[in-house]
């Protein structure tokens, strides 16, 4: 074992939210396993969510441990552990969430002072943390938690504003600065990018903390998107590790429920080979009643098997009697399977009948469809998922475009309607996706090959392997030389 003074000291600071707190999650093991000591810091409830994995770690002789702090729920007005982004049900909770998680900030910076890490890893979310790192004298890594496509995109059009000035929000532009020909609409932009807002000088503080720091730590694959990796290293002009994709470093620990387990199991062990398509569109996505009516019709048209995973609070009314006919139905002609709220995803994917996804292109959900080979139907809903759908389609062509038009979280509905995307549209996607076309074979073999190349960034010696490595030397180095100049 390495001396106390030689050993790293790494501390995570994750975003709560899914989409950001999974892979900081999993990259916080993964620095772990590799001999760093490793503190995330988060509060009661997020901690709960990830406590299994890190007892596992310990157990398997792994140096990391959770400091947990007080979310101040009563003070802004929350229900007791009610702690993250997904579990908000109205705008009204979601402001309170946010305005509790902006609260915790002194609450961090004691415990940084009190843990003297060598380097914090913060999400991208937390700008103020680049100051803390300052104060300390140590290297602040910026954690981003999707492509390098979107990051450049996004910077290149908040530099270049090419969406301003067009005849209408549904004009195409092209996106300036990249090296394919890639474009969008201004209303698949985020909001706050279309018209300033709060939003907009938040975001511009997270951006400017981005080059501001040590580096970044991105969970992606020079595999996957090494062009746009070499841009965002010469646009942003700091360092930048790929390490991803962390969910296949890691070895998932999930408390599934058996008995949804083994019944899904089985009817999927009835299917062919590649002939059922999952739909999920993450933890964070509500649809209206009259899109999961299309979704519906749209699934049961196109003729294939499939799996959607249905929030139970994806609606009220008349929707629950209407999804449960429809569940009702295809239980019947064994055709579709219905899960509600919760589904053993990684288990799903890596079926063999499964053969392609539905995707709201949230980075995760890439990542682990692509890990495993699987196409994808391109459903963004808001944040830079709209990028991706680009990076899917048009760049690594291994995805439909199923024709989201608007860049909307839920929290803004009625601010002017989402289009429904109608069961026609739904279908064709289906059946270009899942059918045995040249272009769904074309786009099967690609998405096998980049499955295969994000096994071997992870494998010894791979470029991912080699990254975190290389990382890990660099923040021994810094901590040895911090040393040297203190005496």
């Amino acid at each position: 074992m390495e001396t106390q003074t030689q050993q790293l000291n790494v501390t995570f600071l994750p975003y709560p939210t899914p989409g950001h707190m999974n892979p900081m999650i999993d990259t916080a093991r993964l620095f772990a396993k590799h001999g760093v000591n490793v503190t995330i810091i988060t509060t009661q409830a997020n901690a709960l969510l990830f406590k299994k994995a890190i007892d596992n770690d310990l157990f398997s002789g792994y140096s990391i441990k959770t400091c947990v702090i007080q979310f101040p729920g009563a003070q802004v007005g929350l229900p007791d552990g009610v702690e993250n982004i997904k579990d908000a049900t109205s705008r009204e909770m979601l402001g309170k969430i946010m305005l509790g998680i902006a609260n915790i900030h002194d609450q961090i910076e004691i415990l940084f002072r009190d843990l003297q890490p060598d380097c914090i890893v913060s999400d991208m979310l937390y700008p103020w943390t680049v100051e803390s790192a300052a104060k300390l004298g140590i290297p602040r890594l910026y954690y981003y938690s999707s492509s390098y496509f979107s990051s450049c995109a996004a910077h290149f059009i908040k530099k270049q504003k090419p969406h301003e000035n067009l005849v209408s929000d549904s004009q195409k532009f092209l996106i300036p600065g990249l090296p394919h020909n890639i474009e969008i609409t201004s209303l698949q932009l985020q909001e706050y990018v279309r018209e300033r807002s709060e939003f907009s000088d938040y975001f511009d503080a997270v951006h400017e903390s981005e080059g501001r720091s040590y580096g970044t730590l991105s969970n992606s694959f020079h595999e996957l998107e090494g062009d746009y990796e070499n841009l965002y290293k010469s646009t942003m002009g700091i360092k930048a590790w790929s390490v991803g994709p962390v969910s296949a470093w890691v070895k998932k620990v999930q408390n599934e429920d058996l008995a949804v387990e083994s019944e899904l199991l089985n009817w999927l062990n009835s299917k062919p080979n590649d002939s059922v398509l999952y739909i999920s569109f993450g933890s964070l996505t509500r649809l209206p009643h009259a899109q999961i009516v299309e979704i519906a019709h749209g699934l049961e048209n196109s003729g294939h098997n499939f799996i959607w995973v249905v929030r139970k609070k994806d609606g009220e009314g008349g929707e629950d009697g209407f999804l449960e006919d429809f569940k009702q139905r295809m239980k019947e002609n064994k055709k579709g399977y219905i899960i509600w709220n919760w589904a053993p995803q990684l288990l799903i994917l890596g079926h063999p009948a499964t053969g392609g996804i539905v995707t709201h292109c949230g980075w995760n959900s890439i990542l682990e469809s692509l890990s495993v080979g699987l196409p994808m139907i391109a459903w963004p809903m808001f944040a830079e998922q709209f990028y991706n759908e680009k990076l899917l389609v048009d760049v690594l062509k291994i995805g439909v475009s199923v024709g989201s038009k608007v860049n909307k979280f839920w929290s803004n509905e009625g601010e002017g309607e989402v289009a429904v995307i109608r069961r026609e549209e739904i279908a064709k996607a289906v059946e270009i996706l899942m059918g045995s076309e040249e272009e769904s074979i074309a786009m099967r073999r690609r998405v096998k090959k980049l499955g295969y190349a994000a096994k071997k960034s992870i494998d010894e010696n791979g470029t991912s392997y080699n990254n975190l490595m290389q990382l890990i030397d660099d923040l021994k180095s810094l901590k040895t030389s911090r040393r040297l100049d203190k005496q």
